[in-house]
Order: structure tokens, then sequence, then C-alpha cells
């Protein structure tokens, strides 16, 4: 009777666990086993290059069942990781048979065309990206949603990487309207725009180090205003300066973007930017501006010690009749301590004073934000709100517990240093080296209490 009653219990786990798979749209949640999914690309020979992508075969399988196979497009991704890591990451489009887009779920993640395979090299942790994606979702926003993996190439064992989801409008992504090429005037002209401050590295077609500036009308607009809220007097798209700040368009893209759609979304970057060097009426700048994006934005990258805040990898996106919003977040390799700009006291935002020779500050507008009361107030009360709960120490540290049992379990932390032995070196943006995994685990979570401890002293003095 017993054995029956068992069988029993495990027929309804799998009818449960299946339709769990089918209606949920959060991500997939860790394991209840020593295994995370297995990712091996075939490429029949070819290479694969920054661009074009080149036609492979992915196979995806969980516990030796194959979950998904398919064609996809190929190719690497990355500016300053894809010259200086030795482990690659890659742009993924799954394709039909012909090289046609389709979207497909995998894993469970919502049906799409466009994912990312991000491969962890200086973050020793491999879990800093996910983390924060799965922090800012859970505070109430849009963020990646991914899962951890073990990739091969063409046979050979390439490590620890995450696929997850790029960023895009789509309705279970960033769900704004669809603004399409015949949507010139009126109402239908105000949204969706998905803006990007960024290196240009991915729309150029210069591979080296110069391609990661080379703005261009096509790709971009300037910024009227210098980093220090100075009025630029010579003409954009030159050799870059430290001072300027260019808004890439994201979507609609640089080939199907209309002028009257580029003429609205510069004019409204700029009646923002003007309101807030004009100061006629100290609030007027929140006209055009969604406050909760900027506070959570703000939170999320100074929790962080993110290097990259405000003025690399920052997106930004307006809807139809709506504000200016902050966000998706994106990019947190060299954030929480790895980085040696990425410290336990000061804030971000004053990056331009600490780095003023760096080719990419921070837009003037950050720091007028900041010092606004109102702004201050509303961060406050949101950051106290969050610390509560999803911003306690003890959440935070919690999951990365579980992130890392995920990845000790299945035995892949052994096996992604054992290709990558570089635990006790130090490479490149390494502020600390820890000599096993331990360590650099145990290094993240007493970097996060210490950051917060400061945050709280600070937001609440």
């Amino acid at each position: 009777m017993a054995c029956r009653w068992r069988s029993l219990q495990c027929v309804l786990l799998i009818l449960i666990t299946s339709v769990a798979c089918k209606t949920d749209t959060t991500g997939p949640e860790p394991l209840p086993v020593e295994e995370i999914p297995k990712i091996s690309i075939l490429t029949d020979g070819q290479e694969i290059v920054d661009e074009p992508k080149i036609m492979a075969t992915m196979n995806v399988t969980v516990a030796e069942e194959m979950i998904f196979t398919g064609t996809i497009g190929i190719e690497l991704r990355g500016s300053t990781s894809r010259r200086l890591f030795d482990k690659k990451s890659f742009a993924i489009e799954t394709w039909d048979e012909n090289g046609n887009d389709i979207d497909v779920s995998i894993n469970s993640l919502p049906e799409e065309e466009d994912w990312v395979l991000y491969g962890p090299y200086s973050d020793k942790t491999l879990m800093r990206n996910i983390l924060m994606y799965d922090l800012a979702r859970e505070i109430g926003g849009y963020a990646s949603r991914g899962f951890f993996t073990e990739v091969e190439v063409n046979g050979e064992y390439e490590g620890v990487y995450v696929f997850m989801e790029k960023i895009k409008r789509d309705d279970n992504r960033l769900a704004l309207s669809n603004l399409r090429p015949s949507e010139n005037s009126g109402e239908d002209l105000t949204g969706g725009y998905i803006l990007k401050i960024d290196k240009t590295a991915g729309d150029s077609d210069d591979e080296d180090w110069s391609g990661d500036h080379e703005y261009t009308q096509e790709i971009s607009f300037r910024s009227e205003y210098g980093v220090y809220g100075n009025e630029l007097e010579y003409s954009a798209y030159g050799a870059k300066r430290g001072e300027e700040t260019y808004y890439l368009y994201e979507d609609p893209s640089a080939a199907d973007i209309t002028a009257e759609q580029k003429n609205y979304i510069q004019t409204y970057i700029q009646e923002f930017e003007t309101a807030i060097i004009n100061n006629e009426h100290q609030l007027a700048y929140q006209n055009y501006i969604d406050i909760d994006s900027f506070v959570d934005h703000f939170i999320l990258n100074e929790l962080s010690g993110n290097p990259d805040a405000y003025r690399l990898s920052t997106y930004l996106h307006k809807d139809k009749s709506e504000k200016l919003k902050m966000g998706p977040i994106w990019d947190f390799n060299i954030a929480l301590g790895n980085d040696g700009r990425s410290a336990t006291e000061g804030w971000v935002i004053d990056y331009n004073q600490n780095y003023p020779d760096d080719l990419w500050l921070i837009p003037f507008y950050w720091e007028s934000i900041f010092s606004d009361p109102s702004f201050q107030n509303a961060l406050q009360s949101r950051w106290n709100s969050l610390r509560s709960n999803t911003l306690s120490v003890a959440n935070i540290h919690a999951r990365i517990d579980n992130y890392a049992n995920e990845l000790n379990s299945s035995g892949a932390i052994k096996r992604n240093f054992e290709r990558w032995d570089i635990l006790g070196e130090q490479v490149v943006f390494n502020s600390f080296v820890g000599e096993t995994y331990e360590d650099e685990i145990e290094y993240i979570k007493s970097w996060i209490e210490a950051r917060i401890e400061w945050m709280d002293s600070q937001i609440n003095n």
C-alpha cells in the first residue's frame, strides 16, 4: 500500500510540475536536484565571430532529458569583456531551418527569439548579474530572467554561463507600445521608445577599441549639455569628449526609426534636460520623468556600487503618453566590490568628481535630481521600505547562498574553475582575490553588508 501511495505522490508531483512550467512566467526556480541545465552548441566547423551571426545547433538538457533542440544564430557579444576575457559571451537568436527568427520558450522562460549567453569570468562568484536582476524584479520592475547553465561548444567544455533574456520591447519583457514606422503624429508618436547610454560596440563595424565611441547621426543623438551642465558649443559626432552624453536608438532601432520619431524623442530629452538647467520651478523636471523609476534605478546601482551606473549599459524608456522612465538595469559584472571603483563607502553618482578623465561620464541631471529634497524624500521612503524585506541583508545573503548551493551541489563550480583556473589569481577588474570559491562568496556577502550599512547611515541622516 505504501509503495502505491508513493507512486501516486510521484504522479501528482509530475502533473503539478508540468502545469507550473506551462503557466509560470517569472522564470525558472533553482532545480531541487543536483543538476543544472546543460547547453551544447554545434557550429559545423564554423568559427563564432563578432559579426555576423553564424548558423548553429543548440541543445538544452536537464538531468539528461532534452528540453530544447533547434537552430540558432550565434555571435560574440560584449565590448570590454569580448576583448579582455578569455571566456566569451554570446548573442543568440532562435531560428528556423531557413534562418528566420522564431519565438521559443527555453526552460520555462517566456517565448522570444533574442537571448544572451553570458559567461561570467572576472566575476568569480558567477552570480553578480543574476543576483541584481532577481532583486530588481522582486522590487517590482522588469529585469532579464535567466538560469545558470553549463556550456559546451563543439564538444569543448566552456564552463558556467547564465542563459538570459536580451532587453527588448515585448509583452513578456519590457512591455511598451510597438512604435511602427507609420506612427508619426499625435499620441501614437509619444511611445514606445527605448534609448541606451552606452558604447557603440555592436552598433559600429569597427571591432577595435575605437569602435566603442563611433557615434553617428544615424544611430544616436547628443545631449545639448555637458556632464557639468554646460551648453555644448561644438558640433556632435566628432571624436568623443568625456563631457558628451550620447543616446543610442535601441527601439525603434536606428534602421527603423523615422525622422519624425527621432525629432520627438530628441525634443523630449532636450526639454527634460533644459527644465533642470533653467530650474525656474524646482519640480519642473518631474513633468518629464517618472520619479519612482529613477529612485529604484538609483537604489539598485548604488546598492551594488556599480562603476558603470548612469553612464554605460544604461537604458531609458518611454511609453505612449507616459513620462520617461529609467531602466531596465543591465550589466553588474564589475559591481558589488569586484572592481576597485566599487567601494562600500561613497556615492557612485560622484563618479565625475572621482574620475574626471574617463571618456564616459555621468549626465549632469543626476546630480541635480539627487540634490532635490523631493527626490531625497522619495528615496528615503523607498529605501526604508525595501530594507525591511527585499533589500535586507538576510534576504540578499540567502539568495547568494541558494545560488552557491545550486552551483556547488551540481559540481558546476569545480568544473568551471578547472576549465578557467583563475581562483587565487588577479584578472582584470579584480579588487579582491580569493584563494577559493568560498572566499569569493564570503567577500561579496561582507561587502554587501558593509555597503548597506553605509547607505543606511547616509539616506537616513
